[in-house]
């Protein structure tokens, strides 16, 4: 089992560097991370696969991203947005997470999108920051749609990662703090595990690169 954090982003987009990142990653429990547009590498043990994530661009525009990722060792990853846009991302050779699901309308994913994201390995990604920092409504209603693609994910079993999207040491916790958070949103002890060694499964299919794309 691969404990992996599935997004973490250092600087020059936040205020720690990898090396820092990677080496308190690793005194909470974790074995890898993710790490938005950075090199694979290892810090003291700790495994680092580079991924990027891909948004806010016309579908062309990912495809072509996505094909220049492909095979490349990345992990890919496409922000989500309404449902015919998600099942053509699902869809794509070399996409590997959709993430930001919590944004999107709450019909953009259904059974049908689920489905396709359990044939195609492609894991859905619960943004942690959310759970930890997010307060009221916002709180609320992300809490809701986990709850509704959890359940989705227990019919369908399609992979589902945990990120804690951290852009400093200090956003990092350790896996005894995500398993109470996530029993926020229904998610037990043995879901927590399988959620933190996805990562590990995504990258072992035939498709091995993570990349996210927004």
């Amino acid at each position: 089992m691969k404990i992996t954090d599935a997004a973490v982003f250092p600087y020059p987009y936040g205020d720690t560097s990898l090396r820092r990142l990677a080496l308190e990653a690793k005194s909470l429990g974790f074995d890898s991370l993710i790490a938005m547009d950075t090199p694979t590498g290892s810090f003291d043990g700790m495994e680092i696969f580079s991924g990027i994530h891909v948004q806010d661009a016309p579908m062309r525009d990912v495809i072509a991203r996505v094909n220049r990722a492909k095979d490349s060792g990345t992990v890919v990853s496409v922000a989500a947005r309404d449902n015919g846009f998600n099942r053509a991302a699902i869809s794509l050779r070399g996409v590997h997470i959709l993430r930001g699901i919590q944004t999107a309308d709450k019909n953009a994913f259904d059974h049908v999108t689920a489905k396709m994201a359990a044939d195609n390995n492609v894991a859905i990604d619960l943004d942690l920051s959310l759970l930890i920092a997010a307060r009221g409504v916002v709180r609320q209603r992300t809490i809701h749609r986990y709850r509704d693609i959890l359940t989705f994910e227990r019919r369908f079993e399609f992979p589902v990662t945990l990120s804690s999207y951290a852009r400093s040491y200090l956003d990092l916790r350790a896996v005894r703090e995500i398993t109470g958070f996530c029993s926020f949103i229904g998610m037990d002890i043995s879901g927590v595990e399988k959620a933190l060694d996805a990562v590990g499964r995504i990258m072992a299919s035939p498709v091995s690169s993570v990349r996210v794309v927004s």
